[in-house]
């Protein structure tokens, strides 16, 4: 779930193209394009409350132990694991508004859960840490903007200003969606051509629209998930003018709804380790793709 997504989203339907391509490769090369939970691996039991998976995560390497070389050597990559954990018990700061360019927003949420208590900002940081070492095998530079190491956010306003300074190659935001049982399948959510205050997207929008496109294809062919049945007209895609994250950046940045945490079958997708596993492959060649073109 975006950050400010308590506000009814400005959407436009991404071009018929584009949805032609995603429908063909979803024929193509996966059978119905539909996800099946794993129940190898566990799922029935991470999605009690008291059980949030996490996957253990490497240190990024240090001085001494350089990235292995690899495709993405000398690119960087920036990963927004959507909401933080802790955010709940800060309601009073997350709540604080700050400039979007275009308005203002919260600083931050705390994010969705499914209904058996499995939190949106658990399961954003174990992909994130997944989706890290993958792009780091192939010689990436990676950063988190947070990784449960501060007491909430960071605010949405940072979060851009973390891609900004690092100069990323692409950011990419991770979230799960919070809908109406029913409501099934991942989307991406691509910057609108937005300008006003300190929100100038006119040189991010035809990059991110390509590494969003990306990342759908893949997502489909690895995950097995069809795109969302209630955003996105069938494409994967959508565009929206009113996240800050997306409105302060001035790299190339999407956001991944993996899913709708709120819907049963969907659900067991994310509570399972190995489709998270998934997941994070689907959204490193997307990004791999696209730094290479």
């Amino acid at each position: 779930m975006p950050y400010d997504d308590s506000v009814p989203p400005t959407r436009r339907a991404r071009p018929l193209l584009l949805a032609a391509a995603l429908a063909s490769l979803c024929l193509t090369t996966v059978a119905g394009c539909g996800g099946s939970p794993d129940t190898t691996d566990g799922a029935g039991a991470d999605a009690s409350p008291s059980a949030t998976p996490t996957v253990p995560a490497s240190p990024s390497p240090s001085p001494a132990e350089p990235l292995p070389r690899g495709p993405l050597t000398g690119r960087t990559v920036v990963i927004d694991p959507g909401h933080n954990p802790r955010n709940r018990e800060h309601t009073k700061e997350i709540n604080e508004k700050v400039d979007i360019g275009t308005g203002r927003k919260e600083c931050d949420t705390t994010g969705t859960s499914t209904d058996a208590g499995y939190p949106e900002a658990r399961f954003t940081l174990d992909v994130s840490h997944r989706l890290r070492e993958l792009l780091q095998a192939q010689g990436a530079r990676v950063l988190l903007t947070h990784d449960e190491d501060r007491p909430f956010g960071p605010c949405i306003d940072e979060r851009a200003r973390i891609g900004n300074e690092a100069k990323a190659d692409a950011v990419v935001s991770v979230h799960a969606d919070g809908s109406a049982v029913g409501n099934r399948g991942f989307h991406v959510i691509l910057p609108a051509a937005v300008k006003g205050g300190g929100a100038d997207t006119s040189k991010i929008v035809k990059s991110s629209a390509d590494l969003g496109a990306r990342i759908a294809g893949h997502f489909i062919r690895t995950t097995g998930s069809a795109p969302s049945n209630y955003i996105g007209g069938g494409t994967g895609l959508d565009t929206r003018n009113d996240l800050g994250g997306l409105n302060l950046s001035t790299v190339p940045k999407v956001f991944v709804e993996c899913g709708n945490m709120r819907d049963p079958k969907d659900a067991a997708l994310l509570t399972s380790a190995s489709w998270r596993q998934k997941a994070a492959q689907g959204m490193a060649d997307g990004i791999a793709d696209h730094l290479k073109g």
